[in-house]
Formats: C-alpha cells, sequence, structure tokens
C-alpha cells in the first residue's frame, strides 16, 4: 500500500482533477488517511483465500453508478479483476496474471528486466500501454502525513517523551523468520545506542511481541516495549518523531521510508533491488552469500547464515552514515 502512493502521486500529477479512490481492506484506511492524493477508501472485507463471488459481485454492481473510467489492478490474481469487471469501468488495466482475459480490457505483458522493482511495475500500469518506464531515480517518493495533533495525548498514555532521541527497532516480519535478523544483534545495537544517551523502542503488530520481548529482556528491560501496544495510525505517529529506524523488509520499513526517517533496512532472504525502502535517506544493511536472496520463508539449508552472519558493528556504522 506504500508503494501505491507512488502510482497515487503520479496520477495526481498528471491528472490534477482526478478522484482517486482505493479499493482495499480495511485494515489499510489507516495508511490511506495519511496519503493526501487518496479520496477515499472503498472497503474490501473478503475473506483472505476465498472467492467470495457473492460479495464481490454485490460491490461491483454497488459501484456502477460512481462512474469511474479507469481501474488500476495492481494485483495479478483473477480476484482483483472481479470487482472493476462487475463494475463496468470502461478502462481496466492490468498485468497478465491468472486468466483474466475479459476481466481486464487493457492488459500489459509484464517485462521484469525493464521493470524490476514493484513500485516501477505500479507506475507502468498508470501510464499508457508502451510508455517509457519510470527509471529508479524518477519514482514519486512516498510521503506518509503523521497527525501532530494526536502525538502529544499518544506519548502521555504510553508514557512516551521525546527529550532524548530516539532509536526504533522493528524486529518483526509477517513474512517469516527468514527476513528476520536475530534478536540478539537487535539488542546488541540497542545496548550500544542506550550507551549513546538514546531511548530505544520496540515496534510492531501483536504478532511481533515474541521477538520484541526477547530483546526487552536482553536489555535489561531499559527498551520501551510498544509491539502489540498501538494502533497502525498511532505507530505511524510515533515513528515521525524517530530520529533513527533499524528494520527488517518489512511493512514497518515501508512506512518508517514514507516518513521519510533516517532508516537502515535488514535484507536477507529478500532482494532489495525488488522491494527496497523508497526513501531519499537509508541504507540496505546485506550479508551476500550464494544461496541468497532465496525467498523463502523457512531457511531452506537451515543456517540462517544470511542474517546470522550479518554482523552488528556493519548495521551500526550504517546507522552513523544515515542519521
Amino acid at each position: 500500500m506504500v508503494m501505491a502512493q507512488s502510482l497515487c502521486m503520479q496520477i495526481r500529477t498528471l491528472q490534477g482533477d482526478a478522484t482517486i479512490d482505493v479499493l482495499a481492506p480495511a485494515w489499510t484506511a489507516a495508511l490511506i488517511d495519511r496519503m493526501p492524493q487518496v479520496d477515499k477508501l472503498i472497503e474490501a472485507n473478503f475473506e483472505h483465500g476465498k472467492l467470495s463471488l457473492l460479495k464481490r459481485i454485490r460491490l461491483g454492481r454497488a459501484l456502477r453508478k460512481r462512474g469511474y473510467s479507469n481501474a488500476i489492478v495492481l494485483p495479478n490474481s483473477l480476484k482483483s479483476a472481479l470487482v472493476p469487471a462487475i463494475a463496468g469501468i470502461e478502462t481496466r488495466t492490468g498485468f497478465t496474471g491468472e486468466m483474466r482475459w475479459g476481466l481486464l480490457n487493457d492488459v500489459r505483458k509484464l517485462d521484469t528486466s525493464a521493470l524490476p522493482m514493484t513500485v516501477q511495475r505500479f507506475l507502468a500500469l498508470g501510464l499508457p500501454s508502451g510508455a517509457e518506464p519510470v527509471s529508479r531515480s524518477a519514482v514519486p517518493i512516498p510521503r506518509l502525513e503523521a497527525d501532530r495533533k494526536q502525538l502529544s495525548s499518544l506519548q502521555k498514555k504510553l508514557g512516551l517523551n521525546d527529550e532524548k532521541p530516539v532509536l526504533v527497532l522493528c524486529p518483526g516480519a509477517e513474512f517469516g523468520a527468514s527476513k528476520r535478523w536475530p534478536a540478539e544483534h537487535y539488542a546488541d545495537l540497542a545496548w550500544y545506542y542506550l550507551a549513546e544517551g538514546w531511548q530505544v523502542w520496540l515496534m510492531g503488530s501483536a504478532n511481533d511481541t515474541d521477538s520484541c520481548d526477547e530483546i526487552y529482556q536482553l536489555t535489561d528491560a531499559r527498551c520501551q516495549m510498544l509491539a502489540g501496544r498501538t494502533s497502525m495510525p498511532e505507530a505511524i505517529d510515533l515513528m515521525s518523531i524517530a530520529s533513527l529506524a533499524v528494520s527488517n523488509d518489512s511493512g514497518l520499513m515501508h512506512i518508517a521510508a514514507a516518513l521519510q526517517i533516517p532508516l537502515v533496512a535488514v535484507y536477507g532472504s529478500t532482494d532489495p533491488s525488488h522491494t527496497p525502502p523508497l526513501s531519499a535517506n537509508h541504507a540496505i544493511a546485506q550479508h551476500h552469500l550464494d544461496c541468497s536472496p532465496c525467498f523463502k520463508r523457512e531457511c531452506p539449508l537451515q543456517h540462517h547464515k544470511c542474517m546470522q552472519d550479518l554482523p552488528v558493528h556493519q548495521v551500526i556504522e550504517l546507522t552513523r552514515k544515515v542519521r
């Protein structure tokens, strides 16, 4: 969703008077609300992994009266193309995917060599067929807006302050263990910055509490344990005042980048040339091995050296460069 903001920014530049609505799950509202280019979220609350055909038909029919001229379908699934087709939207653009002929009527063939980055692929769908691809240097940089009015009360509620510089650590990754730098490495990094007089906030969803709690214990409870204690809007607002963030390749990494926080992104099983943080002030921490990136949820060789052998001192040196 963060990368999709680049597409919305491009549309707004090319068609300043366009109405841009986004069809996405309700949980994305926290991000959509922080994107000034988007007019409205249309909630698509379909059960994950199921066709939910009747629900899609009802939603598609409800959208017909809105008179949309264009639909840009970012996922490559058949399901994602159903609602725009049922809504009768005149131009329905997307890449060739799962048996979508007829559902899309502006079908593009994906050239992965010309469009190596996911965000470049999104942007290509917003341009006429055959247009020159947007270069990496020309990609519109996502910029999420924090709610400063809510920040003070939020800090008070959580017992936080910004009197000292804040290091945000995001040790989770929904994809799987292969994307996680070890908790003991994060703890060593935390100790370094605690000794420098910084405060350290451990952030993530409820699913990341185990990873964050391990770091919390390894640092003798010197860090602020925030994983599972904040909603997504609250996480965005809190991260906006950080002086530095270190994160695995995760959703919070992209949010940190879109808030323009100095950022070090840790990569192992995934490829930073495909889904890099989109910001002007970041560095990539990566331990290059012949077996990486493997794009597996768990290390297929069971040694996880791409993360285990990425030294803390290397990450610390990168944090110095981006600060």
